[in-house]
């Protein structure tokens, strides 16, 4: 069964490169540009994942996530960070914020479908560095 992906990123380039990767591999995709659409999408797709880029407009990631993480029917979708924050911390911050993961940009357009399946098979980053299965 196709797995369903929301791609929230107001990066046009970074948006169409991610789903044309995510499509090739038989993704179903749906995508949003900004921290309400990403919320009002994540509702009526339900997707089994979402992929939110930390800087997004309106609305930004971490408040994105935690909307998202209080809502019965999005609780339990993995929520990835998408980024190019890559410094000391931000990976521990998004994984505070409630976040299952990070992949930092520029993406490796090899090792991303690998990444998202691992994720949607319920792979958990922890603070410490490693992760849970």
């Amino acid at each position: 069964m196709p797995r369903k992906v929301l791609i929230v990123e107001d990066n046009e380039d970074n948006r169409e490169l991610v789903v044309k990767v995510l499509k090739n591999k038989g993704y179903i995709i749906a995508e949003a540009v900004d921290g309400e659409d990403a919320i009002e999408k994540a509702v009526s797709e339900k997707p089994d994942l979402i992929l939110l880029d930390i800087s997004i407009p309106k609305l930004d990631g971490y408040e994105v996530a935690k909307r998202l993480k209080s809502m019965e029917e999005c609780r339990e979708i993995p929520i990835v960070a998408f980024t190019a924050h890559a410094m000391k911390g931000d990976r521990e911050k998004v994984i505070v914020a409630g976040f299952e993961g990070y992949i930092s940009k520029p993406v490796n357009i090899r090792e991303l479908p690998n990444q998202i399946r691992s994720f949607i098979r319920g792979k958990r980053e922890s603070i410490l560095g490693g992760e849970e299965e």
